[in-house]
């Protein structure tokens, strides 16, 4: 079915084709200088120090997580709490199963669709070791009042930040308020490179240990003096398959690499016009009688454009649905809505702070349509007449 409205739309021209031809002809796929690019210019446009590009958003949690297992002090290590909104994408809490850490679930609040901050501080205790913060659909999380409630704690926050590339808080780019960030650069999302994530960190050691981590654990790619395995030696062949963690193949393709070169110049003008979207979509949709919109917190780059059913209100979702893909409208569940609900959780070491009424309302009740990094008026003028 061919939408008026898509969830998402291509961001590139001819400087991506020329961009994977000169790849092409360098005969040159694997991870190597393009990556290296990619790496350097977005670190910069986020404003950290480091960047680590990896095959997906996915990826990119996977390695943020791993990292934190073998950093020499304050390690995680399994049956470690780890607190986490109830709404997200599944890659946010697989990691976490896996290492081990027991996963605590927190409701999210109605309006913003971030953590509910009060539930939030009332579910933080002395086994706390970690917070991770989604910044859901371009929101950024209130940090400030996150670090008001980790206080002297020694709880690390982490941010899965691939829906929010762009969003800002109080002049800081999301995914540079927790010591690691994730994006993603799937075709979906604020850019594309077809298959791709990264890991953004302010960290040297945190970020050796992810140059390991993302290629099987060895050596090779870490610098002579590192954080790792402290100084490698000058030999070449030594170094070719020295493994000193355990790591993984999440090495992403030269061609993926070259694309991000090309899409990270455009990013300042994609992030302007999905947000004068959003300023429109504020303007319009803001007094909806039936359906409620994201509140902003910071600035927004908002990924996409949530509605979702006010309490109260006659109107159900199957007839939301049925009105916006009559209007032409694509639309998708609120990224997986309560994720607590699913079976898998079966298998995950987790508990729930108390009850989980907002993510329960936005499962039954929400779902979102697509903003895109050109203007589209005449789609709020169809959302109003909803």
């Amino acid at each position: 079915m061919t939408f008026k409205y898509p969830l998402a739309t291509a961001t590139w021209d001819q400087a991506e084709l020329d961009a994977m031809q000169r790849v092409i002809t360098s005969g040159m796929f694997t991870m190597g200088r393009e990556v290296q690019a990619f790496e350097k210019s977005f670190a910069s446009y986020i404003g950290s120090q480091h960047a680590v590009m990896v095959n997906s958003g996915s990826s990119a949690n996977l390695l943020m997580v791993a990292a934190l297992f073998f950093t020499k002090e304050n390690r995680l290590k399994p049956g470690d709490e780890v607190i986490v909104p109830a709404v997200s994408w599944s890659t946010t809490y697989y990691p976490l199963h896996q290492y081990g850490l027991k996963l605590r679930f927190v409701d999210i609040d109605l309006h913003t669709l971030n953590y509910d901050l009060d539930q939030l501080d009332a579910a933080v205790t002395d086994r706390t070791r970690l917070i991770m913060v989604v910044n859901l659909l371009g929101n950024p999380n209130d940090f400030d009042r996150i670090q008001s409630i980790i206080g002297q704690r020694d709880i690390r926050v982490i941010e899965d930040n691939c829906e929010s590339l762009g969003a800002e808080y109080k002049g800081r780019k999301a995914g540079t308020l927790g010591v690691m960030g994730s994006f993603s650069s799937f075709f979906s999302h604020h850019i594309s490179t077809m298959e791709g994530g990264l890991v953004v960190t302010d960290d040297e050691e945190l970020h050796h240990i992810m140059l390991s981590l993302r290629a099987h654990g060895w050596t090779r790619n870490l610098p002579k003096f590192n954080h790792v395995c402290g100084e490698k030696s000058d030999d070449p062949f030594k170094e070719s398959f020295r493994f000193v963690l355990p790591g993984y193949n999440l090495r992403p393709l030269e061609l993926s690499g070259a694309l991000g070169v090309e899409q990270v110049k455009k990013l300042p003008s994609l992030i302007a016009e999905r947000r004068r979207n959003g300023a429109l979509l504020q303007s319009k949709m803001g007094e909806h009688p039936d359906l409620l919109i994201q509140r902003e917190i910071g600035e927004s780059s908002w990924f996409g454009f949530s509605l979702v059913i006010r309490p109260g209100s006659k109107l159900t979702r199957d007839q939301l649905l049925t009105k916006l893909n009559a209007a032409g409208f694509e639309c998708r569940p609120i990224v997986a809505g309560n994720f607590a609900k699913n079976e898998v959780m079966k298998f995950f070491d987790a508990e729930i702070f108390g009850e989980l009424p907002n993510a329960d309302h936005i499962d039954q009740n929400g779902l979102f349509v697509g903003n895109h990094h050109y203007p589209i008026p005449d789609a709020f003028d169809a959302l109003v007449q909803l």
